[in-house]
């Protein structure tokens, strides 16, 4: 064997094994920045892991989700899409920390809803990857749930286009398809206004059945005082 063959074999060794070390780092380091401990580090994720332990996710089946079980997509398939999250958004994320005041509950509250928006802006972009790990074939009792469900194969929607306010404190909801048109944060306002109106009618019911009850009442004392009228005369 020459010198030159030598060399070449040492360099595809010294080759492998580099590779071998950037694969176990990437993938090492993937899983260290996707544990609860690394996640809730930053202050202001102790908000929401509160939030996520005390909603119906949390215990469900005996299941305990984590951040990363919702919001990295997991497997070999989706590893880039986890690269992505970690080395955009949580670097994102990190400068936002880093640059606001989030010492309060109250001082939080002031982001959550963009937060919120871009959580599912990303559970859109990956067809709710996330969660069909654990939803596979949703199956809802119920004519309208079977009916809304419909519309993931005739209108291409994915979870989160309806499953909003699952887990952490309540916001308004992003219409997602919108959002992506316009390339901003668009709400959804169609329901704010309906629920509106329907409290409205409620009330106006209420006013009625309470003028209703009155009329009532005051027909009962009318009719009960003729009756006392009629013994007096016998």
């Amino acid at each position: 064997m020459t010198g030159i063959q030598k060399g070449a074999i040492g360099t595809l060794l010294t080759g492998g094994l580099l590779g071998i070390v950037l694969v176990a780092v990437v993938f090492g380091g993937e899983a260290a920045l996707s544990t609860e401990e690394f996640c809730t580090s930053c202050h202001s994720m102790t908000y929401t892991q509160t939030e996520l332990r005390q909603s119906t996710h949390y215990g469900a089946l005996g299941v305990n989700p984590s951040c990363k079980d919702c919001h990295i997509p997991q497997g070999f398939k989706n590893f880039h899409l986890a690269v992505y999250s970690h080395a955009v958004d949580g670097a994102r994320e990190l400068y936002l920390e880093l640059m606001n005041d989030y010492s309060t509950l109250e001082k939080f509250n002031e982001r959550r809803l963009i937060m919120a928006h871009d959580a599912r802006m990303n559970l859109k972009k990956w067809d709710s990857i996330t969660c069909r790990d654990c939803h596979k074939n949703p199956n809802p009792p119920g004519a309208d749930a079977q009916e809304a469900h419909k519309k993931m194969k005739t209108e291409g929607a994915t979870c989160i286009d309806c499953h909003q306010n699952l887990v952490h404190e309540e916001v308004p909801k992003t219409d997602l398809n919108a959002s992506l048109k316009a390339g901003k944060l668009v709400l959804v306002k169609e329901e704010d206004e309906g629920g509106s109106g329907e409290d409205e009618d409620e009330e106006e019911d209420e006013g009625e059945g309470a003028a209703g009850g009155s009329s009532g009442g005051s027909s009962g004392s009318t009719e009960a005082q003729s009756d006392d009228e009629d013994e007096d005369e016998e």
